[in-house]
């Protein structure tokens, strides 16, 4: 059996990307400890397996020294203490993303597509109650459009599709593409926005808790306005120490419930827990959107609303245990994808712009799987 040499650096620069223990690693390879210490040498198939175990293209062990990584947009941390380095899955994520932008931005421009007006029209200097109105322009929706849907959920859904018929790709996923077993940590980040003149994308992490994630939609769609890409994790609903994290998440706030609205309907008396509980049946929020609104507010103190959020993940947390609820395959897919995305992958190939092999490549789907998608669109679509 042929065997390889490869650098040692490399191995162990790939283990530690991984996120993996080296007692997960030598579960599958025994003898990965004897290739570090130069004491024996991986076969071409063995180098293989430790490439799919670590995520690590194959051809990077052949490389003089390990790669240097980066992300290609700002990450910022409201959380301290945090690893320096992001994490391999949110990278993988993050790249993949951007090669979806840059696809649809060369297809778009192909068909002669207008660039989206609203793409870095904001400015810092902007009222916040401002771009929070224009922000609602651009999508459709009226100060008061949440109370015309049943609930927040429904009203998460629904601004989800006014995003996407604005030109917005929104993706929702939990993993990265679609490998179950590379989970993203919302604890590493909410989300990220990248900010594209004609094929602007917001990625929310569908490990996130429901609630969280309509506040992180509202806080990508800021990062639109305002012009600039961003991943955050929004510890506790709150934005890094940045000048324009801490725009994003009061223009988010104001967006969903509106400063004048809530200080004529938040309620005289009685504890925290009742009176977000009736903003949020009002405005069609989250209690946790609703609390975080009323701290900028002034309507609760900082030491309330700490102990609310807590409170209110733990209630989360007993009301969905992991794996209880599983939604439509389907649906979760388009989810994944972004509907408008996965309309105009199919829209190319049933053209003749855009091969399977390609297709697949950009949609993570492939074969029957990906045809099975397309059958399903296009029979939407009548």
């Amino acid at each position: 059996m042929a065997k390889v040499m490869v650098n040692q650096a490399t191995l162990t620069w790939a283990i530690e990307r991984s996120g993996k223990s080296m007692a997960q690693i030598e579960r599958r390879l025994p003898y990965v400890k004897a290739w570090i210490r130069g004491e024996s040498v991986p076969s071409f198939s063995q180098l293989k397996d430790f490439a799919l175990i670590t995520n690590v293209p194959v051809g990077v062990f052949f490389l003089s020294e390990p790669p240097i990584e980066s992300l290609p947009i700002p990450y910022f941390r409201t959380r301290t203490g945090q690893p320096p380095n992001p994490s391999a899955n949110l990278i993988d994520t993050v790249y993949a993303m951007l090669r979806r932008v840059n696809w649809m931005e060369e297809f778009l421009r192909e068909q002669g597509a207008d660039r989206l007006a609203f793409v870095g029209s904001g400015r810092s200097t902007d009222p916040i109650d401002r771009l929070a109105e224009r922000m609602r322009g651009v999508l459709g929706l009226s100060k008061r459009w949440a109370r015309e849907v049943p609930t927040w959920s429904d009203a998460l859904r629904y601004l989800r599709q006014r995003m996407e018929h604005a030109g917005i790709l929104v993706v929702v996923n939990s993993v990265v593409g679609a490998n179950t077993r590379r989970k993203l940590d919302p604890q590493e980040f909410r989300g990220f926005v990248i900010v594209n003149d004609y094929a602007p994308l917001v990625f929310v992490n569908g490990a996130d808790g429901k609630a969280a994630q309509m506040f992180t939609l509202a806080h990508e769609l800021a990062h639109l306005f305002l012009g600039q890409s961003a991943i955050f994790d929004l510890v506790h609903l709150d934005p890094a120490d940045d000048p324009v994290e801490r725009l994003c998440n009061q223009v988010a706030a104001e967006f969903l419930v509106p400063a004048q609205q809530l200080r004529q309907e938040w309620p005289r008396g009685g504890d925290v827990r009742q009176a977000t509980g009736e903003i949020a049946r009002a405005f069609k929020v989250s209690s946790l959107v609703a609390a975080r609104k009323a701290v900028d507010e002034g309507l609760i103190n900082r030491d309330a609303f700490l102990t609310f959020y807590a409170a209110y993940q733990e209630d989360e947390h007993r009301r969905l245990p992991e794996g209880q609820r599983r939604g439509n395959f389907w649906r979760s897919m388009e989810l994944r994808l972004s509907p408008t995305f996965a309309r105009t992958v199919i829209q190319a190939v049933r053209q003749g712009d855009l091969l399977y092999s390609e297709a697949y490549r950009l949609t993570g789907l492939y074969g029957k799987t990906f045809d099975r998608l397309m059958q399903r669109l296009l029979s939407e679509e009548g």
